[in-house]
């Protein structure tokens, strides 16, 4: 790290961090199913703190393209998992416990996960979480301070970016841990220019996010791939 940099220590709130990712059935948050999630807690060196993994049946067909990429194929569900309005249940439960103790939850491209959760929640009759906070997005957060970065970022891409351990990517405890990581590298290496709370930082990236969103737009039309007249969502932390 550079010497300069070295002076400013990561805020805070990175010290206690939660962290939330989901496998699903695929990858329409309106239609697709829980296959597995995972919540946890890691402390300020990446270490686990808590953790806790569910296996759902989703009450249909895993796709096998799905299965290929999470590996729980629908015979496993269907034998090992746990009823899905439980296990919905059971996440929702540990999301509000963390935002109740104001710890910031870390999810890759949180709108995917969080927006899943709350129509799973609605389809099974729950109570959504409709406005989670405070969330990091490592996602977000990367490409608004390392903008013109060449190259993928998928989660996997970026934790070697920011030489962090990804094993077993697309396992739900993996790749929140993994995001967890990516989200306390982020913060070391831009401390001088991060917000000082997490509240501040999740207001940010919601502007943040539009404006990702916005230029990603601009791009597709120019090259054809969107019609003028139509915008990617840039909601964020959930669409």
């Amino acid at each position: 790290m550079d010497s300069q940099l070295a002076l400013f220590d990561a805020p805070d709130w990175m010290r206690v961090i939660g962290v939330f990712d989901l496998e699903t059935t695929g990858v329409d948050v309106r239609s697709d199913r829980i296959v597995t999630a995972h919540v946890g807690v890691l402390d300020a060196d990446g270490r686990v703190l808590e953790a806790r993994d569910w296996l759902a049946d989703p009450g249909v067909p895993i796709p096998d393209g799905a299965a290929a990429i999470h590996g729980v194929t629908t015979a496993r569900a269907r034998a090992d998992g746990r009823p899905a309005q439980e296990v919905v249940a059971e996440v929702l439960e540990a999301l509000r416990a963390l935002f109740a103790a104001g710890i910031p939850v870390v999810a890759y491209n949180a709108p995917y996960d969080f927006s899943l959760l709350k129509n799973e929640a609605l389809r099974h009759g729950l109570v959504p979480i409709d406005a989670p906070a405070p969330v990091i997005d490592p996602l977000v957060v990367d490409k608004t301070y390392d903008r013109w970065r060449r190259g993928k970022r998928t989660l996997s891409a970026v934790a070697a970016h920011y030489a962090v351990r990804l094993d077993g990517a697309h396992e739900a405890a993996a790749d929140a841990t993994a995001a967890g990581r990516v989200a306390q590298a982020l913060a070391e290496r831009f401390a001088p220019w991060l917000p000082t709370t997490a509240t501040e930082l999740h207001t940010r990236q919601i502007a943040w996010a539009r404006a990702q969103a916005d230029s990603l737009t601009e791009y597709f039309i120019s090259i054809g791939r969107l019609d003028p007249d139509d915008r990617i969502d840039g909601s964020w932390p959930i669409r």
